[in-house]
């Protein structure tokens, strides 16, 4: 059997100043507000679309039609966007 072979090479190791600055130790944590907001965000759209459909397309606001669905999904779009910025 063959012996493999020993590496020449060193392990490349990046220069100093291309290295980020900033650390995951020196960011700050999120606010509490963030993550509550992007939970009510969340239940919020998904109640405003259950009682859209439960209510037959009469409620929450009956004249903006199918635009319910887009305030609904929107406001869980916004939750993840929110979440996105969690640390």
């Amino acid at each position: 059997m063959p012996k493999s072979q020993v590496r020449k090479k060193k392990v490349y190791t990046p220069p100093t100043d291309v290295r980020p600055t900033a650390t995951a130790a020196t960011r700050k944590p999120s606010p509490v507000w963030l993550p509550v907001t992007a939970v009510a965000l969340i239940v919020g759209g998904i109640g405003w679309l259950v009682v859209y459909y439960l209510s037959e397309q009469a409620y929450p606001v009956m004249s903006w039609g199918y635009w319910n669905l887009a305030v609904g999904f929107g406001a869980m779009v916004a939750s993840l966007v929110l979440l996105s910025r969690w640390r």
